[in-house]
């Protein structure tokens, strides 16, 4: 088990719903690659919590940033680390849904693959 898929692309995901954040390590990519920074954040901003009645009132920017890996957009070959900080982190809403699944989540897909419920939103 883990969150780590591929092996000569590896692609490794870190973080909770309700933790610090969220991110990605891309392990593999050769160098001198261009990537589309925008691109991204565009992806993450059609996600963004807090747009309409139907999800949460969080308002969370969900600004990418770079860690390692790419200076001005183009790649170094060495591992690319992405991340998303969560600032309006609520796990104490979840606090009572300690023993349940949470409809439309993956808490129970979670629990299965690592034996436990993550109470800072896992899923």
């Amino acid at each position: 088990m883990g969150s780590s898929f591929g092996k000569i692309f590896r692609v490794t995901t870190f973080g909770e719903s309700h933790g610090g954040a969220v991110g990605v390590i891309l392990d593999g990519c050769p160098p001198k690659l261009k990537i589309d920074i925008d691109l991204i954040q565009n992806e993450l901003d059609r996600r963004r919590p807090g747009q309409s009645k139907i999800t949460t009132p969080r308002n969370e920017e969900d600004k990418l940033e770079i860690l390692s890996g790419l200076k001005e957009g183009i790649t170094l070959g060495t591992p690319i680390a992405m991340f998303v900080r969560n600032k309006d982190q609520r796990p104490g809403d979840y606090s009572n849904l300690e023993q349940v699944f949470r409809p439309s989540h993956a808490d129970g897909t979670y629990h299965l693959k690592y034996g436990i419920q993550a109470g800072s939103g896992g899923g």
